[in-house]
C-alpha cells in the first residue's frame, strides 16, 4: 500500500524563467529615454514671472522659443545688471537678437516667441527686444506669466 503513493523529494527548486528578461529591461530603457524631458537651456539670468488673470496656454511646444529678460545670475546669489538670453547664449547688443530670430524664424516659419521677463525688468528693455524681433519678422509674440491667486 506504501509503494503506489509514495512522495518523490524534490531535486531541483522551481526557477524564475530568465528569457524574457532582457525584452522588459529593454522596454524600459526606451520608456524612460522616450518620456524623459531633458533640460535645453541653463538660465543665467532670474525670470520671475509676474502675475496674470487671463492665460492661454500653448499646445505645441516644439514651435516655441524663449527669450529670457531679467537680472544675470552672479555667484554668491547676488544679481547683475538686466539682460538678454537667447538659448544659452547672453546676448551684448540688441541687433543680435533680430539675426538670432531670423534665423530661427527660417527654419521654423510657424515660430513662437516666448518672452519670459522678470517682473522687475525695465518696460524700456521689453519693448526694445520686442521691437527687434518685429524687425525679425517673429510677429508671433507670447509673455509668458503665472496665474493669478484667487
Amino acid at each position: 500500500m506504501s509503494t503506489h503513493f509514495q512522495k518523490k523529494s524534490a531535486k531541483s527548486s522551481p526557477s524564475i524563467p530568465m528569457a524574457s528578461m532582457p525584452d522588459i529591461i529593454f522596454m524600459l530603457i526606451i520608456f524612460f529615454m522616450v518620456t524623459t524631458v531633458l533640460r535645453e537651456t541653463e538660465i543665467q539670468v532670474r525670470t520671475t514671472l509676474p502675475r496674470a488673470e487671463a492665460l492661454t496656454k500653448i499646445d505645441q511646444k516644439r514651435l516655441v522659443s524663449y527669450v529670457y529678460l531679467g537680472p544675470i545670475k552672479l555667484p554668491d546669489n547676488q544679481l547683475g545688471d538686466t539682460s538678454v538670453q537667447i538659448d544659452d547664449v547672453l546676448i551684448d547688443d540688441m541687433p543680435s537678437i533680430r539675426n538670432i530670430m531670423y534665423r530661427k524664424l527660417l527654419e521654423q516659419p510657424k515660430l513662437i516667441v516666448s518672452i519670459r521677463a522678470d517682473e522687475s525688468s525695465e518696460m524700456g528693455i521689453v519693448i526694445d527686444v520686442q521691437q527687434e524681433l518685429r524687425e525679425a519678422g517673429t510677429l508671433r509674440i507670447n509673455y509668458s506669466s503665472k496665474p493669478e491667486l484667487s
